[in-house]
């Protein structure tokens, strides 16, 4: 039986700069010269980061293309967490050369793959929990609290408080499961012709359908791919109900948006616009159907 850690056959490490995980992460090289993603965390994380890893092995399970996870233990410097190498590029640098066509394939496939992230059952501890709901409410609750006291203001903003009150309704009843927690192009590669999916680390129970709010970052500059995304996730056109509920969780995300730029002085501006870039989207949420969903568009072979 062999019981040699791969932790324990590296001969080079490459730190990574890129990302904002407080984990330390590197590219190494064992001694058979192949290369893996290393992650070291405190190990006041241990448990944290076992529990993680037990849940990418399931995900893993799915014939999902991912960054595998491969091994978990302590070393002198805490947790040590291995996952498989991707040798692929970017998708964000990838997409702009890519025609239309392309762009929408690789969307649904990503959305394809969100839908079987989203298959994992919720343990039954979560049934202890306050429902989605509940929970959510007392999260818009804090976020309308905290806004009001940044000392911020943007135009309509009681609109959107109000909007936000008179539409709890569309979570309510609303199912639990694990997210993937920042699901958007900057954590796809592609390699290989091959969508891959990276960067977990954000993995928590929610609604699914709020896992698709991180796509507003980059929606209007990539509206192919997310097109594609919302089809291949309900693989066909997506439901009326998602577009009102997906709206709701994009207008939730644009007040602590406010407050936290102000710790941030020269992003206020900057988020100042894009909130009204928002409102736009909706026509001030006279159509839940955002404006850069590309409606009319269909390729000839379905991907």
């Amino acid at each position: 039986m062999n019981d040699v850690r791969i932790f324990d056959t590296i001969e080079k490490i490459e730190p990574i700069n890129k990302g904002f995980s407080e984990d330390k992460k590197y590219c190494v090289t064992t001694k058979n010269e192949k290369k893996y993603l290393l992650r070291i965390s405190s190990i006041s994380r241990y448990e944290t980061r076992k529990y993680l890893f037990l849940i990418l092995e399931q995900i893993a399970t799915l014939d999902i293309s991912m960054c595998m996870p491969l091994e978990f233990g302590t070393c002198d410097d805490g947790v040590y967490f291995i996952q498989s190498w991707i040798d692929g590029e970017d998708l964000e640098l990838i997409l702009p050369r890519l025609s239309q066509a392309e762009q929408y394939i690789l969307g649904f496939k990503a959305g394809e793959i969100l839908q079987k992230i989203h298959s994992i059952s919720v343990p039954d501890i979560q049934s202890e929990r306050p429902d989605w709901a509940e929970s959510f409410d007392h999260t818009i609750d804090e976020k309308i609290r905290r806004y009001k006291e940044c000392g911020v203001r943007f135009e309509n903003d009681e609109f959107v408080i109000s909007y936000l009150e008179q539409n709890r309704n569309l979570i309510e009843n609303r199912p639990r499961c694990f997210q993937h927690g920042d699901y958007c192009i900057r954590n796809m590669m592609l390699e290989n012709g091959e969508l891959k999916i990276i960067d977990f680390e954000r993995l928590y129970f929610g609604d699914p359908w709020e896992d698709f709010l991180f796509v507003m970052l980059d929606a209007v500059k990539n509206p192919y791919f997310t097109t594609g995304q919302f089809r291949g996730y309900f693989d066909g056109e997506p439901p009326l109900e998602f577009f009102k509920t997906h709206a709701f969780y994009i207008y939730s995300s644009i007040l602590p948006g406010i407050y936290e730029s102000v710790l941030l002085e020269d992003k206020i501006d900057k988020m100042l616009k894009q909130t009204q870039d928002i409102l736009k989207w909706f026509d001030d949420m006279n159509n839940p159907v955002p404006t850069w969903y590309i409606k009319d568009f269909s390729i000839v072979s379905r991907p």
